[in-house]
């Protein structure tokens, strides 16, 4: 499996892509390609461009959850894809592959709409919709986790505004992963992690029978993390014993420094490209 960093709050020095406080990676398994995530804008397609990269042939695009800066980039997919096809040139239809629950309106009372811009039944037109919260497989070896059991009480469930039709503090309970089945154990690839990373681990291990953990890149959403939080992941991280963690987008500098005195944290930004 390749994966390549289409979009992230860093891009690598001397490689003159576009950053943003997003995510957004594209990822090649066998014959398989799938977009993860779009990011806030159209950066995740100049960037792809850059590197060579064709988003014209995507079977599957996977969406982590419904927030902004993680969906606002289908807009811009939508066009890209209907200019293709104004000059002639073949455009796949991939599916969309997500929880159930990620397309319903999300908003912030002083912010205002934060989640997925775009309707299920609009996004119906240009894609083809798998809405599941059960595990799906894409490929023998990487699997969507759907929704995301939380049963550690150290990793706190922050809520985000309320979403439509709800009067509660919204849990994120769409926030989902990926999990891909290397030789040398489960590599598992997120967008924030607001269901908690050690719940989406311990699940990963669950679907796949597999305990064993050769890494973790994405978001974690340990952003200013309480004392409880922090210490609860560091001592499960060690645990695992796992070979390194690409931890980035939501996972501020004091923690990422914390992780690296249990883990071997690596250096993620945009052009980056990693092989399993």
């Amino acid at each position: 499996m390749k994966v390549h960093v289409l979009v992230d709050n860093n891009s690598i020095i001397d490689r003159y892509f576009l950053a943003e406080p997003g995510f957004s990676v594209l990822i090649e398994e066998g014959e398989c390609r799938i977009l993860f995530d779009t990011g806030y804008s159209n950066i995740f397609i100049s960037n792809s461009q850059k590197m060579g990269l064709d988003l014209s042939h995507l079977d599957f695009l996977v969406l982590s959850h419904s927030h902004m800066d993680h969906t606002w980039g289908l807009d811009p997919l939508i066009r890209h894809f209907s200019e293709l096809r104004a000059v002639g040139m073949p455009c796949a239809k991939p599916v969309i592959v997500t929880h159930t629950e990620t397309f319903t309106s999300v908003v912030e009372e002083t912010f205002g709409e934060f989640g997925c811009l775009l309707s299920q039944e609009k996004l119906a037109r240009h894609f083809q919709l798998k809405l599941t919260d059960k595990p799906m497989w894409l490929t023998d070896h990487l699997v969507f986790l759907g929704e995301i059991p939380r049963k550690n009480e150290f990793e706190s469930v922050l809520g985000f505004g309320k979403k439509e039709g709800s009067d509660e503090e919204d849990r994120v309970i769409e926030d989902s992963a990926l999990a891909y089945k290397s030789d040398n154990g489960l590599v598992i690839i997120t967008g924030c992690s607001h269901a908690g990373i050690c719940n989406i681990i311990e699940y990963a291990r669950e679907v796949c029978k597999e305990e064993r953990i050769h890494d973790v890149l994405g978001g974690l959403h340990l952003q200013k993390p309480s004392r409880d939080q922090l210490q609860g992941t560091l001592n499960y991280i060690i645990t695992l014993n796992m070979k390194q963690m690409h931890a980035c987008h939501c996972t501020d500098l004091q923690s990422k420094i914390a992780l690296s005195q249990v883990v071997d944290i690596k250096e993620v930004g945009v052009g980056m490209s990693l092989q399993y």
